[in-house]
């Protein structure tokens, strides 16, 4: 849990940084679908820490800290906060483009848990993604939200 918690607050202290001065709610929309989706590397400002496996981590392990019995209390107890808060600020920005969109939690949820879904189909089942080695997740995702909400 604690690299978990780890992971998405580095992803969203990204998403944040990445989206802050940005005007244009659809370019607002493309930067954090970015965030999200991108192959992460290592960044060298934390040399405590490899992003690169812990996103390896993530994807191959994150689902399993949501499929459990004690779900409900640990979402009481706080252990799921910034994964939500970046889902939460994903729907702000989607409700920025179209205001009028009435399934803007499942748009977002659905892009940040289908992104570690694609990545992680993309090194184990190859034949049902289109993902490959050239990184074409984050297009995936821009291109299916430019077509639902404008």
């Amino acid at each position: 849990m604690y690299l978990s918690s780890w992971y998405w607050s580095w992803i969203e202290y990204n998403l944040v940084f990445s989206t802050a001065n940005v005007q244009d709610p659809v370019e607002k929309l493309c930067s954090a679908i970015k965030i999200v989706t991108q192959t992460i590397i290592d960044d060298k400002n934390t040399p405590y820490i490899d992003e690169s496996i812990l996103n390896k981590i993530i994807i191959s392990e994150f689902i399993k800290t949501l499929l459990t019995k004690e779900v409900d209390e640990e979402n009481k107890e706080g252990f799921f906060l910034i994964y939500k808060r970046i889902i939460n600020r994903v729907v702000e920005i989607i409700n920025e483009v179209n205001p009028d969109y009435p399934y803007a939690k499942s748009l977002a949820s659905s892009i940040i848990e289908g992104s570690l879904h694609q990545h992680y189909l993309k090194d184990h089942f190859k034949t049902i993604t289109n993902l490959s080695e050239k990184d074409c997740l984050t297009d995936f995702y821009t291109n299916m939200i430019k077509k639902v909400l404008l």
